[in-house]
């Protein structure tokens, strides 16, 4: 074997590994974007619409109150930011409503799929431009019916896409290398872009509020459960507010 076969053949070995890796990392940055939706659902189910409508009956409040004292620029103030408090509730309720709910359980034969389609159709795997954007299309596709847990969705995009054109081989040793020194370095800037998308799905908020509860009900707890009873007596102590406001408003 030449030197320049032995060095191609090293390369291609080193392709297909980067692209395993690839593709295992965007399964986990797929994963967890779906795991912290489903915690976002079950978060808004439990206590977020709590607190919404705590934000509602404040904001309501807060407007008999600033009725009493129609010269009280303080007292506007403070409804015209509860109102807004609780427009902001709302919307971001409404939003979490219209997302259409993330699978119940990711199987293993559901990762397998994504997997199988983001090694054969990721836009990394493509050199021209239109080819490009024809598998960027594609993998959002994919993304999204991996999010909603449309395994069925998935297995027919990879046999719409067909066999991958980018992998026939039949060129000059010379070309395949400069093709190969090329995926490589596509592959590798993919991999650390994914990483660090992965460190900062970890660090946001939610996330982190994720594993605390995770790890409080892994010890038996019920964090959500708790914080809904206490939201709840705060609600009824609320609306108690807003009827003697109402009274005052009225005498």
């Amino acid at each position: 074997m030449l030197p320049e076969e032995k060095e191609l053949s090293r390369l291609e070995r080193e392709q297909l590994q980067l692209a395993d890796q690839v593709a295992t990392a965007e399964l986990e940055c797929e994963t967890t974007k779906t795991e912290i939706a489903q915690f976002e659902r079950r978060y808004y189910e439990t206590v977020g619409r709590l607190f919404a409508e705590i934000d509602e009956v404040d904001a309501q409040i807060a407007d008999a109150l600033a009725g009493r004292a129609p010269g009280d620029r303080a007292a506007q103030a403070r409804a015209e930011a509860a109102q807004e408090k609780a427009r902001q509730s709302a919307e971001e309720a409404g939003l979490i409503e219209e997302q259409a709910a993330p699978p119940l359980v990711i199987t293993p034969e559901l990762k397998q799929a994504y997997r199988q389609a983001a090694k054969l159709m990721h836009p990394d795997r493509a050199i021209t431009k239109q080819e490009i954007e024809r598998r960027t299309r594609l993998m959002a596709q994919v993304n999204l019916a991996y999010q909603s847990g449309d395994q069925q969705a998935i297995e027919r995009l990879v046999l719409e896409f067909g066999q991958d054109p980018e992998a026939i081989s039949g060129e000059d040793v010379a070309s395949r290398l400069v093709k190969a020194i090329r995926r490589i370095a596509q592959l590798r800037r993919r991999l650390g872009e994914l990483h660090e998308e992965l460190q900062e799905l970890q660090q946001t908020e939610l996330c982190q509020l994720k594993i605390t509860v995770e790890e409080s009900e892994f010890l038996g707890g019920d964090p959500l459960g708790d914080l809904a009873q206490q939201l709840l007596q705060q609600l009824s102590e609320r609306k108690i507010q807003l009827e003697m406001a109402k009274e005052l408003l009225i005498n």
